[in-house]
């Protein structure tokens, strides 16, 4: 069901009574004069809300705080400004976003080939001390938006450099590296190397690699270059955790944590250095296919280890999820999402396109079925929670079918699968969403006119399929229940700016002509349910809507204020917002003004 409450009718409501009755012990903190969006079933509207001991202890109108107001009681006079829960991102990479504030960085922006040569060379320059053996890893290449539209890379780009160096590039979405020779060579890649699982080789027509890797290809770099010290680990967590809280994420999902990113953030809350909820979801391959009651007792392991216990007012880790990639991206040029039907190919030039179907659906769901439903089953008895990678609308089906199996496995149990990103789903699939109990956590920037839906997709998906792009809206409207989840550092870590275009379908008014209107036929969400997605719905996807995710008495006060009202303003102006405040278990973990109590 989508929420139409009126807005004016549900703040007229709260101002005539409060959600319970006020205590009379005084607050630590009350935040009053404002316009509070609760996210509580009922999608109220308060003026205040009261906090003691961590906990919101009252939720309305200003006249109701009474003797919450003591003389120890720190008072926020929000002056009319906007307050909400803090945004529970459902999923993000939250380690490899700090270490990429850290690294030689492409900042996600669009470039020629020659600028893109330009920045790297600029990177090798700066660090000549590590010549001729040092390797140079770049980040944050957004490489469906190489200019002019369509241009190709090769090893060939980077071999051209004034560098002896190995050097590889990460796409941006995390599914592609670009390695120049000498990374190939000390990979041990030739034209005989065959495609791991879950993975590709890109080859010329001479069978020569390309240096274009996708997925599990370039996994081998992991063991080639050096690993970050203990300390640059703990380095990049703060540093996550420093951006996320401007951001006003209270609570977050990693969903694909490697042990090297549990131990960071564990050494940081221990340090008494957290600043925001931390879960966990710690990845099995799909080597581990045929090895899954090891693959489920390592998991089980890294949850004793690391998992927590019950949430508490402070941040805590918690590790009750698991990763499990099902396919790669639909957009181009990788290809590697799993599809129901062929992509579309170019049969005739640049110049003049001439598009028809071709034989290519992408690869095979990456579990095979079996194994796959075992996965999910297994993971249910043991209390952890699947969360799968679903690009393309084969890996989506793949991923129902085997939440099925699971339902009837394990009926009555409360697991929360989570099915992230969801690029295309097939129609006839949107409400096996609901019926499955299952979250689709889609990346909601994602549903805009950009360089990888418009040039990477709109051809190759064909007229049809390309309407139906990043269907959020048509999701929701057959009561699939849609949690909020960025994929930073895929993107830039822009929650607002994701909001706003997850209610209106539209890329930044910067992003030029060809970009200009709205995505598809989607109807995009309404303005309660993007906030809700990224706030009650995310906490419900991990297991602690009981705790957290709305303002509410006895849940805990994560909340963030705000320079302007997102239910209020033109749609267009949610991406201008603006975090004034981070609270989480009543502690201000940012400020603006850089003043904290």
């Amino acid at each position: 069901m989508r929420r139409t409450l009126p807005l004016l009718a549900a703040f007229g409501l709260l101002l005539a009574a409060p959600l319970e009755a006020a205590p009379t012990t005084p607050a630590d903190a009350v935040y009053r004069h404002g316009r509070i969006y609760t996210a509580n079933d009922r999608d109220e509207v308060v003026e205040s809300v009261a906090i003691r001991g961590g906990r919101v202890v009252y939720a309305g109108p200003d006249a109701g705080l009474g003797a919450l107001v003591g003389p120890a009681t720190r008072s926020v006079d929000l002056h009319g400004r906007a307050a909400m829960p803090g945004i529970v991102d459902g999923h993000m990479h939250p380690l490899e976003g700090g270490s990429l504030l850290l690294k030689c960085s492409l900042n996600y922006e669009a470039l020629t080939v020659a600028e893109f040569q330009r920045r790297i060379q600029a990177c090798l320059d700066a660090t000549r001390d590590r010549e001729p053996d040092g390797w140079l890893e770049v980040v944050s290449w957004f490489q469906q938006n190489m200019q002019p539209a369509g241009v190709s890379t090769s090893s060939a780009t980077l071999d051209v450099l004034k560098t002896s160096r190995p050097v590889i590039v990460r796409s941006s979405f995390g599914h592609t590296v670009l390695a120049n020779t000498r990374a190939l060579a000390l990979a041990g890649i030739t034209r005989g190397t065959p495609d791991p699982i879950g993975g590709k080789i890109a080859h010329d027509a001479a069978g020569q690699p390309t240096g274009i890797l996708e997925d599990a290809a370039f996994e081998v770099y992991d063991k080639l270059l050096p690993k970050p010290t203990a300390e640059q680990d703990v380095a990049a967590a703060r540093a996550a955790l420093g951006a996320i809280a401007r951001q006003g994420v209270t609570t977050f999902l990693d969903a694909a944590a490697p042990v090297e990113s549990l131990a960071a953030f564990s050494a940081v809350q221990k340090a008494g250095g957290l600043t925001a909820r931390a879960h966990f979801a710690p990845p099995i391959s799909p080597a581990e296919a045929g090895e899954l009651p090891a693959a489920v007792a390592r998991i089980v392991a890294l949850r004793t280890r690391y998992d927590q216990g019950p949430v508490v007012a402070a941040p805590t880790l918690t590790v009750r999820n698991a990763k499990l990639f099902l396919d790669g991206v639909i957009a181009g040029p990788s290809f590697t999402g799993a599809m129901l039907e062929p992509y579309r190919v170019n049969a005739g030039s640049e110049a003049e396109p001439r598009w028809q179907a071709g034989t290519s659906r992408g690869p095979d769901v990456y579990f095979p079925p079996a194994p796959l439903r075992k996965a999910l089953i297994d993971l249910g008895r043991a209390g952890i929670d699947p969360h799968m990678h679903v690009d393309g609308d084969a890996a989506v089906r793949a991923a129902l079918d085997a939440v099925a199996a699971m339902r009837q496995a394990l009926p009555g149990k409360d697991i929360r699968p989570g099915l992230a990103h969801c690029e295309i789903v097939a129609p006839e699939d949107y409400p096996r969403m609901r019926a499955l109990e299952v979250f689709p956590v889609l990346s909601l920037q994602w549903g805009k006119p950009a360089s990888d839906t418009v040039d990477g997709l709109r051809e190759p998906m064909g007229p049809a399929r390309a309407r139906l792009l990043e269907p959020s809206g048509l999701l929701a409207a057959k009561g699939a229940t849609i949690a909020f989840g960025s994929d930073w550092p895929v993107d830039q870590l822009d929650e607002w700016f994701a909001l706003k275009v997850g209610v209106t379908r539209t890329n930044a008014p910067d992003a030029g002509p060809r970009y200009a209107g709205r995505l598809g036929d989607d109807p995009g969400l309404s303005r309660l349910e993007a906030l809700r997605a990224a706030t009650i719905v995310a906490a419900r996807e991990l297991h602690v809507d009981d705790v957290t995710g709305s303002l509410e008495p006895g849940k805990y006060a994560d909340l963030i204020v705000l320079d302007r009202d997102p239910l209020e303003i033109p749609a267009e102006e949610i991406a201008a917002v603006k975090v004034l405040e981070t609270v989480v278990g009543g502690r201000v973990v940012y400020s603006a003004s850089g003043a904290t109590p």
